[in-house]
């Protein structure tokens, strides 16, 4: 083994570890924002970068591993996480027309808060 091959092996390492440190801190972060986002489509869009954490994650563990079907099951994640936010974006858009009354009053102080320069 050359020493650029040796170089190159132990930079991937680092590099892996170093991502996935990263991923696990914004994962905290995330779960955070789901369980105190002051609204639905706070929660929403945090669950949507929880699908993106978790496709880096596979995809950090597939470059780890050299077991490259890892990416495959990313990509579908990826998939089925963008149907999912439509899903939710669909589901927000069906109860705010329906004029529930939690949704509502999320929006009028959404509206006030934008108004108020927040």
């Amino acid at each position: 083994m050359s020493s650029l091959s040796a170089f190159s092996a132990q930079f991937l390492h680092l590099s892996v570890h170093i991502a996935l440190g990263l991923l696990t801190i914004s994962f905290v972060i995330i779960v955070y924002r789901t369980v105190k986002g002051p609204s639905l489509p706070d929660r929403v869009v945090a669950l949507d970068m929880l699908v993106a954490v978790g496709i880096g994650f596979i995809a950090a563990m597939g470059v780890s591993t050299g077991f490259y079907l890892y990416i495959d099951i990313a990509i579908t994640l990826g998939l089925v996480g963008f149907l999912a936010t439509a899903a939710f974006a669909r589901f927000v858009l069906n109860r705010g027309i329906a004029g529930d009354e939690t949704i509502m009053a999320e929006v009028e102080e959404s509206i006030k808060r934008r108004e108020a320069g927040q």
